[in-house]
């Protein structure tokens, strides 16, 4: 399988710039980091699937090496779902126009008290002497329905 390298670099461009889109702030700009997310994806599917060949139907001719229809398959069904992902992206933003009569996600207080928090060292572990408060309930009820023939009955139901 050759993969055509200016194939590989155009599809390294897209995700590069589809991940970028997609840490903006502006929703406009997220809803073309999806659409560039996939189609990126449906030039990694259409690269991968090998060389080309003839068609996948044989009607009694010379067999030919034919390509491969599930990675087309996958292509057609990458296609729809970046489509219903952008018309639902479409539709949020959309009503956040209305609403808002801005593009841009604002940023939440608590998020920013998060973000500019310190980070505490974790705690270590505790290697002392393992809990064995339920091993000894579980004891403790044992010994208990085989004291009393009633609750073991009851037990085993």
């Amino acid at each position: 399988m050759t993969a055509s390298l200016v194939l590989v670099g155009v599809m390294a461009v897209l995700y590069a710039c589809g991940v970028y889109l997609l840490l903006e702030k502006s929703m406009t700009r997220v809803i073309l980091g999806v659409l560039l997310l996939g189609n990126a994806t449906n030039l990694l599917l259409l690269i991968m699937s090998g060389p080309s060949g003839a068609a996948p139907i044989v009607d009694g001719e010379e067999a030919l090496p034919y390509s491969d229809p599930v990675p087309q398959a996958l292509i057609l069904t990458a296609i729809v779902i970046t489509f219903a992902v952008s018309a639902f992206l479409l539709a949020l933003v959309y009503r956040s126009w209305r609403l808002a009569k801005e593009d841009e996600v604002q940023l939440d207080d608590e998020d920013v008290a998060i973000g500019t928090r310190e980070t505490q060292p974790a705690e270590a572990p505790d290697r002392g002497e393992p809990d064995s408060s339920l091993g000894d309930a579980l004891d403790d009820e044992a010994e208990a329905s085989a004291a009393d023939p009633a609750l073991a009955d009851e037990r085993d139901r």
